[in-house]
């Protein structure tokens, strides 16, 4: 069985622009059409707009779910490369973590600043960031 661009994008969760959209930038091949024109996907189309969706939850961007899927597309080393890429992205996702702890911890120190009495006219908020500025000037 065979599907129309609308019944894939329902199938899948996604809108059929999205669907257009990964046949332009090449993550999924073009499908086959009728000969009225109508696009007409495979069935294992869902599982691969299904899986894309997924990785892009996880915080993948497209180019890297392109990678991936290359990855997955080869038969010959695909074990090695799949180990390399996913190292990669856990640094990646551990330095981002680090960042955003740096910036709670910033945050934090800005927070306990503030005196109880909130309507002042001089933020210490704002002080202390207009002068952390000129430091690093």
């Amino acid at each position: 069985m065979k599907y129309l661009i609308s019944e894939l994008a329902e199938k899948c969760g996604v809108n059929k622009e999205t669907i257009r959209y990964y046949e332009r930038v090449g993550i999924v091949s073009e499908p086959s059409r009728t000969h009225s024109g109508y696009r007409k996907y495979p069935p294992e189309m869902v599982e691969r707009i299904c899986f894309i969706k997924r990785m892009q939850e996880l915080g993948f961007s497209l180019s890297e779910i392109h990678k991936l899927l290359g990855v997955v597309n080869k038969d010959d080393e695909r074990c090695l490369q799949m180990y390399d890429f996913v190292v990669q992205k856990i640094d990646e996702v551990q330095k981002k973590i680090r960042d955003l702890e740096r910036i709670e911890n910033m945050l934090i120190n800005l927070k306990e600043c503030c005196p109880d009495e909130k309507s002042l006219y001089e933020c210490p908020i704002i002080e202390t960031l207009m002068n952390e500025k000129k430091v690093g000037e």
